[in-house]
């Protein structure tokens, strides 16, 4: 953020505030998380195994408002809609009330990252709220995930009911031992699938027939009420994080507009070039993976998540720098990114990951986060 540049409405802004005036749902739903647990940070759960990674979203979920994925990092990702990981993703998600995000980078022709978001294997948008695209292909990248989302959209919120109507006899048609105690030759049955009614008759031999049942099915398409999805787990399906609905059907999308890492190649045209695909999406662009807030015009009310988050170890004051990992990242603190840079929201992997304690280590972060967020907007 350019330190000759006046701070933007947003920078000074609660999250409560900006959620009442954002024109996007989920980004709506997620202002109002992040406000009522306390937390803008966002766990990148970069791990190997389908196992780990259902035990880190299910520990540290409650510290925590975005989970980021790498579906392709997953040795036994389990791919079924019902009962796949997805699935239990989605579930932890509701139970401790954070959204899913899956850090794919989309970065090809419009068709092709419109299948790699709708279909294969792994169905992205099924499970994940929120996804990302490299806008190295162009501005038609963004385009065809924004058109894709809304077929999505357009289909989701209505499932196939299934009526099965079956007909049976007469209650007093029989005896408990199948004779009838009547010595009428003819008794009203069920009606039959045309509406007609059947009847009950004695044969010459002084047998009753009779139509035992009859089943009829039908199926309709009727609206759904309830963002909870046909796909997802029956198991902890009544566990809702309380305080808060279900976030809404809508997806969402994150440019990838700046890097930290070391030598990247995003320059300011490219990044100019991200805020306006994002102006002109706002129906599906919830914001952008950056370093610092790209909201400039007063009508932008974007979402910024930051990677490249470490705190120094207990005790240590912060600095606003922390040595890189030798592999090219670049680190900073919470109270750079989200005080001085104006990030909303921090990502962070090994830092909470390789911690011995993890759950403790992400109260740890999201407390350092959440206090820079209240002295930023302390500031007017």
């Amino acid at each position: 953020m350019s330190a000759d540049r006046p701070r933007h409405s947003t920078l000074k802004a609660s999250f409560a505030d900006r959620a009442a005036k954002v024109s996007h749902p989920l980004t709506n739903y997620l202002l109002r998380l992040m406000e009522l647990k306390k937390s803008n940070l966002c766990l990148s759960a970069d791990v190997t195994t389908a196992r780990e990674l259902i035990y880190l979203a299910d520990k540290i979920g409650p510290s925590i408002v975005v989970l980021k994925t790498h579906y392709d990092l997953i040795a036994g990702w389990d791919y079924n809609p019902q009962t796949g990981t997805g699935a239990k993703l989605a579930a932890l998600a509701r139970k401790h009330g954070f959204l899913i995000f899956e850090d794919r980078k989309f970065g090809d022709i419009g068709s092709t990252v419109q299948m790699q978001y709708t279909a294969g294997s792994a169905r992205i948008i099924d499970w994940a709220h929120i996804v990302n695209v490299n806008m190295v292909p162009g501005k038609a990248a963004v385009s065809a995930l924004a058109e894709a989302a809304a077929k999505w959209r357009s289909r989701v919120n209505y499932e196939v009911k299934t009526s099965v109507s079956v007909g049976t006899p007469v209650a007093d048609a029989f005896e408990e031992n199948g004779v009838s105690e009547s010595e009428d030759d003819d008794r009203l049955g069920p009606l039959d699938a045309n509406g007609t009614q059947n009847t009950y008759h004695r044969d010459a031999d002084g047998r009753k027939g009779s139509i035992v049942s009859i089943t009829t099915v039908t199926q309709s398409f009727e609206p759904v009420d309830s963002p909870r999805f046909a796909t997802t787990t029956e198991e902890g399906d009544e566990l809702v994080y309380a305080g808060i609905e279900e976030p809404p059907y809508d997806r969402g999308l994150l440019i990838l507009a700046q890097m930290s890492s070391k030598g990247n190649f995003m320059n300011a045209e490219y990044t100019q070039a991200c805020v306006e695909a994002a102006r002109e999406h706002k129906d599906f662009v919830m914001g952008f993976i950056s370093q610092e807030s790209l909201n400039s015009e007063a009508a932008d009310d974007f979402i910024h998540m930051t990677p490249g988050c470490q705190l120094p170890p207990e005790g240590e004051e912060e600095n606003g720098v922390v040595a890189g990992d030798g592999l090219g990242q670049q680190y900073n603190t919470p109270s750079k990114l989200v005080q001085i840079c104006g990030t909303d929201i921090i990502i962070v992997g090994r830092g909470i990951i390789k911690a011995a304690d993890p759950q403790s280590e992400a109260e740890r972060y999201r407390r350092r986060a959440w206090q820079s967020y209240q002295n930023r907007i302390a500031v007017k």
